[in-house]
């Protein structure tokens, strides 16, 4: 299994322009939160060569094989086995105390998707697993078999915005009374049975329960909650962040969180702005930028790819 084969890089040119005012400087340290198989690390290894590398996963395969990928430059790169929420850690453990930049490409990764075994997919029967490390316990699989019809219903609604949530909650509920569900295939053909023919037609039924199957497996919005504030805190002043969001949850997350720290935190009224309630970011993107035509077309991963970013103007108070 070649790394540079499974994975196209999504938008890396413009992820190397907005990062190279900062990651270009002697001595940075760039950390790519989800390096999955190194597409993205290796472009910013070659393109800066006093470069420093963080590369954090959650997926010790992924590691492994973006290890090979970058074996030449070995004496500029660390890899940590972590979430991405676990950047001030990985980096505390390093002796850094600070990075020039840092990188997240949220959503699954090409191996993950192209890995029927993994179960991420709703296009070939596998076992129900979905987890991201695989050393976790919990699994989609588990989820289906026992969580409530309320649970099932709630993660279906708030984290697949699926409108039939409580019909698929309920027929799943009611199916695996007399058989288990533990195959991908199983319950694409229990959605597909209990999804209105008027519906179906307007997509796949599998795909946002899917989605929200992984979301809970690996709670990736919780890390990412966590994550982003992280990210920023670990920024030198001048250092940039740059996250592509595949799902409109995520987006709305980084969004709210960059736009926050991006605003004055003067009260009301004040005839003068003190330093301390500065913005600590400026944004650098205007609103959500999209993959053209031409990386859409090469690379259809990149379709629902939502690139926002941001530098740090401001010390923390």
């Amino acid at each position: 299994m070649n790394a540079s084969e499974l994975h196209i890089p999504v938008m890396l040119e413009r992820c190397l322009e907005l990062l190279a005012p900062a990651i270009g400087r002697p001595g940075a340290v760039v950390v790519d939160g989800t390096l999955g198989l190194g597409g993205h690390a290796e472009a910013m290894l070659e393109r800066f060569p006093e470069l420093t590398l963080v590369g954090l996963d959650r997926d010790a395969e992924a590691l492994r094989l973006a290890g090979e990928r970058l074996a030449r430059f070995a004496d500029r790169v660390h890899l940590v086995h972590t979430t991405y929420d676990g950047i001030d850690r990985a980096i505390a453990e390093l002796g850094i105390a600070a990075v020039d930049g840092a990188l997240y490409d949220l959503g699954v990764s090409s191996m993950q998707l192209d890995l029927p075994e993994r179960g991420f997919s709703y296009a070939k029967d596998a076992p129900l697993d979905m987890r991201m490390d695989p050393t976790q316990e919990l699994t989609a699989a588990r989820i289906v078999a026992e969580y409530s019809e309320r649970e099932l219903a709630r993660i279906f609604r708030e984290y697949g915005e699926e409108k039939l949530a409580q019909r698929y909650a309920q027929r799943i509920v009611r199916d695996r009374a007399t058989h288990p569900i533990t195959r991908t295939g199983e319950l694409v053909d229990l959605l597909q049975a209990a999804t209105p023919a008027a519906l179906s037609r307007q997509g796949h039924p599998a795909k946002r329960v899917f989605q929200a199957l992984r979301i809970e497996v690996n709670q990736e919005l919780a890390v990412l909650e966590r994550a982003i504030p992280r990210a920023i805190d670990a920024l030198k002043l001048g250092g940039r962040l740059v996250v592509m969001s595949y799902q409109s949850l995520e987006d709305r997350i980084v969004k709210r969180i960059f736009q926050a720290r991006s605003r004055s935190t003067a009260p009301a009224g004040l005839p003068v702005e003190l330093p301390e309630h500065r913005p600590e970011l400026t944004l650098l993107t205007r609103g959500a930028e999209l993959a053209g035509e031409e990386e859409k077309a090469r690379n259809p991963r990149s379709a629902p790819v939502r690139l926002r970013a941001v530098e740090r103007v401001r010390e923390a108070a």
